[in-house]
């Protein structure tokens, strides 16, 4: 990925990322449209206010979502069939059972039916990062749900489940998926404090900096996409985690700028010296 040791090439240039990313968003025929999803997002918190866990929004973030159009949707129901199947506090090993493997799997191949993933797969491949699709998927797979331990023993972690949110180190890790932000918020596990930064979008997605509690847990930023579907986030965080690993990834949606962060997980490996995602997220 990225080149030889110490020394990165990159075949994909920062114009042609940018150029199929608004592909890739203008594809998402699965997200969300004007009227599917009602936000209310009230108090707007200073950098200043961001830390201090206070609760300035009275009401919940989300006053609608059309969950019986948008969550009966294959992607987004693959999708939700995985959030039960996650220890959300590090330190205690993930058990991935028969089962969770079959929906690991349901899901990837529902992304690879999308035209989003065939896009991407098309230009991974022309960029030579893989000889093929099935290479391709078999590393996608790979790399978001292979688990590692970020408590140095117990395999208790990978990209996908940190992207769903994880309780480490007393606090909120990772968390950014709104699907995942809705859902608990709905059932009074999560509770909306206030949020800190509003992409320039008018329509979904669009890409928001929000603070809030899991149980007793503070997230003191969480970046997300709002409305997208899941093959468009995971189909945007892979093309930069692959093409611009450890940096900061500049793609353009909807004719803006969008920045992706990406870290690789450093301390173990799989195949052939490849890195697990640690994280991928949308920057505010």
């Amino acid at each position: 990925m990225g080149g030889s040791e110490g020394q990165q090439v990159f075949s994909a240039t920062n114009a042609e990322i940018e150029s199929l990313a608004e592909q890739l968003y203008s594809s998402d025929a699965n997200k969300a449209v004007s009227g599917d999803i009602t936000l209310n997002l009230q108090y707007k918190a200073a950098s200043t206010q961001t830390s201090s866990g206070t609760d300035f929004s009275s009401q919940k973030l989300f006053g609608y979502v059309n969950e019986a159009k948008l969550f009966a949707r294959p992607t987004f129901s693959r999708f939700i069939s995985l959030l039960d199947n996650y220890v959300k506090t590090t330190g205690t090993a993930e058990t991935v059972t028969s089962g969770e493997t079959s929906e690991q799997t349901a899901f990837v191949d529902e992304l690879f039916r999308t035209t989003i993933f065939s896009r991407l797969s098309t230009f991974l491949i022309s960029k030579g990062y893989y000889t093929s699709t099935d290479s391709f998927k078999a590393d996608f797979k790979e790399m978001w749900f292979g688990l590692y331990t970020r408590t140095k023993g117990p395999l208790d972690s990978s990209g996908f489940e940190h992207y769903l949110g994880e309780i480490h180190g007393g606090k909120i890790s990772g968390f950014h998926s709104w699907v995942q932000f809705y859902l608990l918020e709905k059932t009074g596990e999560l509770n909306y404090l206030s949020y800190s930064a509003d992409g320039p979008w008018t329509s979904f997605p669009d890409v928001y900096g929000f603070q809030y509690k899991l149980s007793t847990y503070l997230k003191t930023l969480g970046s997300m996409f709002i409305g997208s579907s899941p093959e468009f986030e995971f189909a945007a965080f892979t093309l930069c985690y692959i093409t611009r690993p450890d940096s900061l990834c500049s793609l353009r949606a909807g004719g803006n700028t969008l920045k992706i962060q990406t870290y690789t997980w450093a301390n173990s490996s799989y195949g052939n010296g490849k890195r697990y995602v640690a994280s991928s997220y949308p920057v505010v």
